[in-house]
């Protein structure tokens, strides 16, 4: 038979204090002799007593559970992005479950109702399919907070990188190295979103060299490797020039090269490349990927401490948003040989 958990009645009998002094003792509250401090934490060994977390949560209304949802967690930077909000959810004494939307509006939808996971305390949100309209109509029944997404909203908190001014620069390297015939890559469906920000940046910085812009130049493309090779598969089919992609992230990017290999381009040498989000994919790709990197560790710490904050003041209009900061992490694949060295 299992042994019954040990109780803070437990501890206190042993120690021979009542169940308030071991109360302060878990709270670390300065009111308890130090003798009698090492006598409840000698106690608390002994016995293996472990505070009831749920039990306590519960009994304020919460239950220390935190909700990320994202599109996919075959994504290699919502994969690393995850494994850093539980790290740090866990310094807080919380627990991340994690819902996979697909892109699907409706699920993305459902997260925000709630109607499946009412049992979270808030939700962390990378929307990819929502208007923003839709979203602030259900921002007010559960503290969230919106991973990369602007809505004009008080009551809803944003953790993002400057989409735009990382576009600019971004493409204002590639331009250094000669280029004057660019594409986007993962252009927009939808007129908000990282896409739709870091193609306007492309934009901007295209106009402010004088350099014309096409149509052609912004290539839709869904955030995939295939979709990244099937879409420079069909430019390249369809007779546009270019001389260098910026892809809206490394998975584009990744498809993107792949399917110039296989048209017998180089990657520097005939066409350069970069993407989004440094992944691990990229640094280690041959040749390596040039690529915009946003401070993971900051964007997890920002994104529990703003929900843990939410979720103390839900209809609070002193909370903002957040901008992380970002680096271009320059490699082999944005480098024309002749600008080396």
């Amino acid at each position: 038979m299992a042994a019954r958990r040990a109780s803070i009645k437990d501890v206190a009998l042993r120690a021979g204090v009542d169940p308030k002094t071991v109360s302060n003792v878990l709270h670390q509250r300065p009111v308890v002799a130090p003798a009698t401090r090492e006598r409840v934490e000698q106690a608390i060994e002994d016995l293996g007593y472990r505070a009831n977390l749920v039990g306590r949560r519960l009994r304020e209304g919460r239950t220390g559970i935190l909700l990320l949802a994202v599109p996919e967690m075959t994504s290699p930077y919502f994969a690393a992005l995850a494994t850093k909000i539980i790290a740090e959810a866990q310094r807080h004494e919380h627990l991340v479950v994690i819902e996979e939307t697909q892109s699907d509006p409706d699920r993305e939808e459902a997260v925000l109702k709630g109607s499946k996971l009412h049992f979270a305390d808030g939700i962390m949100l990378a929307t990819a399919a929502l208007d923003p309209e839709l979203v602030q109509k259900y921002a007010t029944r559960t503290p969230l907070v919106l991973i990369g997404e602007r809505v004009p909203d008080p009551l809803l908190n944003h953790v993002v990188i400057d989409n735009v001014q990382s576009a600019r620069e971004a493409t204002q390297h590639l331009l250094d190295q000669g280029v004057r015939s660019p594409l986007f890559l993962g252009a927009p469906t939808r007129p908000y979103g990282p896409g739709a920000l870091r193609s306007k940046g492309f934009i901007e910085s295209l106009h402010a060299a004088g350099l014309p812009i096409d149509d052609d130049q912004l290539v839709p493309a869904a955030f995939s490797r295939a979709e990244g090779a099937a879409a420079i598969n069909r430019v390249i089919a369809g007779g546009t020039e270019f001389d260098a992609i910026v892809a809206a992230v490394d998975v584009l990017a990744l498809g993107a090269m792949h399917a110039l290999r296989q048209h017998g381009l180089s990657v520097p040498d005939d066409v350069l490349v970069l993407g989004w989000d440094n992944t691990e994919d990229g640094a280690y790709a041959n040749p390596t990927l040039t690529s915009v990197a946003p401070d993971i560790d900051a964007v997890a710490r920002a994104l529990v401490t703003n929900l843990l904050a939410r979720i103390d003041a839900p209809t609070s209009t002193d909370l903002e948003s957040q901008v992380i900061s970002h680096q271009l992490i320059i490699r082999e694949s944005s480098i024309r040989p002749s600008h080396a060295g």
